[in-house]
């Protein structure tokens, strides 16, 4: 018996056949081989077509069933994570009116600021956890407003999980998780936030009915089963965003675990058991995936939109040609702590949640043509990623989580040896890496909502801590200086907004 897991991402489509019992990949697959396009029309705008990722999710299961040779009647369920806050809009017969605005677009800052004055920051805070922000129903808002003939036409909006869900079963639900992300959940009342819709104009009768994260969403319908070679009937269990999702992945479903992820962005996510917040809404608290009436369970995400996307773009701009991240990360460890005194700010993707949704833009600072070189580039840049993830630390500390010990997929950043590293000596953190990534995590997932597992022990049996990387205490001083430099020069950058 296999369970299937999908990873929709801002750059790809990862799927990963497990089978159940040994919780082994039988095989898995990442579609398209290049990253897909993210749209940008205006500067602060970002979009994809959600038929782009249907488009990629088939191509993905066709690459799975090729290689794994299994039955597709031996897959006992399908699991869905998906890139968080986005907004999809679909009419009455479920065509997509519009691309869907992404999580990293900023078009709707101001919305979510106006919503912030006029319901009250402290009721926010108290019932939402969160100020509306640049989330999945102040872009909503926005469509409202610049595009009426568009917006009379919605019949649902959904997230992009909820989209590919829809896809495969032909029904329109989400979940608490997912409603929470969006900014549509009252904590204090444990209910859809009228508080929101009221104030944007927006009628409930818009969003998808919730069902629990784990459970029966629906079945494949012939047609879905047709176009991605599976069985009807097999069943989707299990659905959640990407940061809740990588941190049950990691197994961090308890107060004081932690689950870090450096993907397109870097999100460190902590699990509490009393709704707290950040006083300037800076990190989010979210309903996490395993949260229920009797044992809440909320995650407090930090945000860095610019990570492994500036990574990515220094490949493709500034790197030689043939090089890909392993030579790059080799280059960058030849040069010391600290980059000889360069400075990269990496907020170069959208309005950034730590810097109270200002979008400064990505920089470079302090460059000398007599001193640096490409390698100097690539490692100020992971050591700028670092140094704001921490910058963002610091507010969680604020808020009374410790940071201790942290898990993380042995995927994307987290394997370049210097960015691991860098990581742990910075934050004072131990950095425990994992055989997992978000689509395996899909996959138990879809084994815990379709009773394949009993609990959520015995899903996790298989997974297995492949490296420990402790801070590096003869470097601590070292980066704390440049962690200084690094500071001083974000400080004046927010002193001139």
């Amino acid at each position: 018996m296999y369970l299937l897991g999908y990873d929709i991402g801002t750059s790809s489509i990862k799927a990963t056949l497990m089978d159940s019992q040994t919780q082994q990949v039988k095989a898995s697959a990442t579609c398209p081989e290049k990253e897909m396009e993210i749209i940008a029309e205006k500067s602060g705008w970002a979009e994809q077509h959600p038929e782009t990722w249907w488009k990629n999710v088939k191509a993905a299961t066709a690459e799975i069933l090729a290689t794994g040779d299994i039955d597709p009647a031996d897959i006992a369920a399908i699991g869905i994570t998906y890139q968080m806050h986005g907004l999809v809009c679909i009419d009455k017969d479920k065509n997509v009116l519009r691309p869907s605005i992404i999580w990293c677009d900023s078009r709707a800052v101001e919305y979510g600021k106006k919503a912030a004055e006029e319901i009250g920051p402290e009721k926010c805070l108290r019932q939402l956890l969160n100020y509306p922000g640049n989330f999945t129903a102040t872009k909503l808002k926005w469509v409202k407003e610049n595009e009426p003939d568009i917006y009379v036409k919605i019949d649902k909006i959904m997230l992009p999980g909820d989209y590919i869900a829809m896809k495969m079963t032909d029904r329109i639900v989400t979940t608490v998780s997912g409603l929470s992300e969006g900014i549509f959940w009252d904590f204090k009342n444990s209910r859809v936030a009228d508080i929101v819709l009221d104030n944007l104009g927006i009628s409930g009768d818009l969003l998808a009915d919730a069902l629990d994260t784990f459970s029966d969403q629906g079945e494949l319908t012939k047609a879905a089963a047709a176009e991605l070679g599976l069985k009807a009937g097999t069943k989707i269990a299990y659905r959640a965003g990407d940061q809740p999702n990588n941190a049950f992945s990691l197994n961090v479903l308890n107060p004081g675990e932690i689950a870090a992820t450096a993907g397109t962005s870097g999100v460190v996510y902590g699990i509490g058991d009393k709704p707290n917040y950040d006083p300037k809404s800076r990190v989010n608290t979210f309903v996490h995936v395993n949260n229920t009436a009797d044992n809440h369970r909320y995650g407090v995400l930090l945000c860095l939109n610019g990570t492994g996307i500036l990574n990515s773009w220094l490949k493709h701009n500034i790197a030689k040609a043939g090089e890909d991240y392993p030579q790059m990360n080799e280059q960058a460890a030849t040069v010391p702590v600290g980059s000889d005194g360069l400075v990269i700010l990496p907020f170069g993707n959208g309005a950034e949640r730590t810097l109270e949704n200002n979008d400064i833009g990505a920089s470079i600072h302090n460059m000398n043509f007599n001193t640096h070189t490409n390698a100097h580039l690539l490692r100020a840049a992971q050591e700028g990623i670092v140094f704001a993830l921490n910058y963002g630390l610091d507010i969680m500390r604020d808020m009374g989580i410790e940071i201790k010990t942290v898990r993380a997929g042995s995927a994307n950043m987290f394997l370049s040896p210097l960015f691991a590293s860098a990581f742990a000596t910075v934050t004072g953190a131990g950095v425990e890496l994992y055989n997992t990534d978000g689509s395996q995590g899909a996959a138990r997932g879809a084994g815990v909502g379709a009773g394949v597992y009993k609990d959520f022990a015995e899903a996790f049996t298989g997974l297995k801590k492949t490296k420990t990387i402790e801070p590096d205490t003869a470097l601590q001083g070292q980066y704390a200086e440049a962690y200084r430099n690094w500071h001083n020069v974000l400080e004046k950058q927010l002193s001139d907004l």
